[in-house]
């Protein structure tokens, strides 16, 4: 299995576990997830062999405490602000435009990037995207892969 299917399967159980626990715990969750997989993914950019592995792992480290405290201080209004954004920015945004989101009380920003729409293996339409959150002038990015429910929402399954 490669390094960057270990760090998805990795995020994936951090998220389903983040949606057992209060407010506060869940934005510090999803704050690690992607700042470990921001860090993994930068970590990943050096040496190679183990050396590539320890970067990641650094990466990995390093980028799950930044996003932690990162996660911690989303507000209600932030999540609102993002979810909306996300979800009209899947829906309806041309590959490759950029939709963002502020909340003007907390300062808090984001944006999503998502790219073109594709049909995954199980029928579903799928979009893969980038998205970044900015909070206290320190900026995340993640990607990922979100796709459309029965509903017409937008759930991620990859990130």
């Amino acid at each position: 299995m490669s390094i960057t299917r270990l760090v998805c399967v990795a995020m994936v159980v951090a998220l389903v576990s983040g949606c057992a626990q209060n407010d506060r715990g869940q934005k510090q969750t999803i704050g690690t997830v992607l700042g470990a997989a921001t860090g993994a993914l930068v970590g990943a950019q050096f040496g190679k062999g183990k050396g590539q592995l320890v970067g990641v792992a650094v990466g990995t480290l390093v980028g799950a405490f930044v996003g932690s405290e990162i996660g911690k201080s989303l507000d209600n209004a932030d999540k609102q602000a993002m979810e909306r954004t996300n979800q009209h920015a899947l829906e309806t945004s041309r590959s490759g435009t950029t939709s963002t989101w502020r909340n003007p009380d907390s300062g808090h920003s984001g944006s999503i990037t998502p790219e073109p729409g594709f049909v995954d293996d199980s029928g579903l339409n799928c979009r893969e995207y980038t998205q970044t959150i900015t909070v206290d002038g320190r900026t995340e990015t993640a990607v990922g892969t979100a796709c459309r429910n029965a509903d017409g929402t937008w759930s991620i399954v990859q990130s």
